[in-house]
């Protein structure tokens, strides 16, 4: 089965994509192109989805790199494979024919570009590692390795939207805390609920950071189950675990 690859003219003419669930070789929860081994699927049938996506971005399965994300502001820059998955939520290199990729369920997937200085790097941003600056982060990495912040193109693939988003006041409280301007990315919800505009507040970040250009696909993971995996999608279903998609971006 053909792979879903969201891809961006943003980006372009650099290799990419967002890849979404369909066209991998896992089943029942995880049904389609699961390409997560922190999740209890087959680690086969993980590999061979891997290994699909090294092909798409034609690069060997070692050169697609991937972190050990932890939903924080720390970022690697690499040049080779590393031996062991780094601690981090950002990658970022000037290495041709390394594939940095991100692993999302909800969380914003956000691949940058300076097709230029030649400097490409992902970053995995969750709320609260865009919160805590995963994405000024990753920029100012790439800014070190040589690309021209006012050059680099940013973009956010498939995340959950804010009418799927719902959160509680200390969540809210959390947000005014750092920035009280951040209370234009909610809107009320039922009761004390919120809805939280996670992608739009990844645009304010982005935007803010100075670079060239920043865009969202507009796609909502939580509200496309055939397309996209969802963590909170399958909270609220009750099932045992969920798969993870996979952004990927090379030089």
């Amino acid at each position: 089965m053909t792979l879903d690859i969201i891809t961006s003219d943003t980006l372009a003419p650099l290799r990419h994509g967002f890849f979404g669930r369909r066209g991998g070789a896992s089943s029942g929860v995880f049904a389609g192109l699961n390409c997560g081994h922190g999740s209890s699927d087959q680690s086969e049938a993980v590999t061979i989805n891997r290994r699909r996506v090294a092909d798409v971005m034609e690069v060997a399965p070692d050169a697609l790199l991937t972190v050990h994300q932890v939903h924080s502001a720390d970022v690697v820059v690499l040049d080779d494979p590393p031996e062991t998955a780094p601690r981090a939520d950002g990658l970022v290199t000037t290495t041709p024919g390394l594939a940095l990729g991100v692993l999302t369920a909800d969380c914003q997937p956000v691949l940058f570009a300076d097709p230029e200085a030649g400097v490409v790097g992902a970053a995995h941003a969750g709320w609260k590692g865009a919160l805590a600056g995963i994405l000024d982060a990753t920029i100012d990495a790439m800014v070190d390795a040589g690309a021209r912040r006012e050059a680099i193109r940013a973009v956010i693939g498939p995340t959950i939207s804010q009418r799927a988003y719902e959160v509680g006041p200390d969540f809210f409280e959390d947000f005014i805390a750092e920035d009280p301007d951040s209370a234009r990315f909610f809107a009320q919800g039922d009761g004390d609920r919120m809805l939280f505009d996670l992608p739009g507040f990844g645009l304010y970040r982005l935007r803010a950071a100075g670079i060239a250009e920043a865009e969202w696909t507009r796609h909502c993971t939580y509200s496309d189950a055939d397309r996209f995996y969802s963590y909170r999608r399958s909270t609220h279903l009750r099932e045992a675990d969920y798969g993870r998609m996979i952004a990927a971006i090379r030089l």
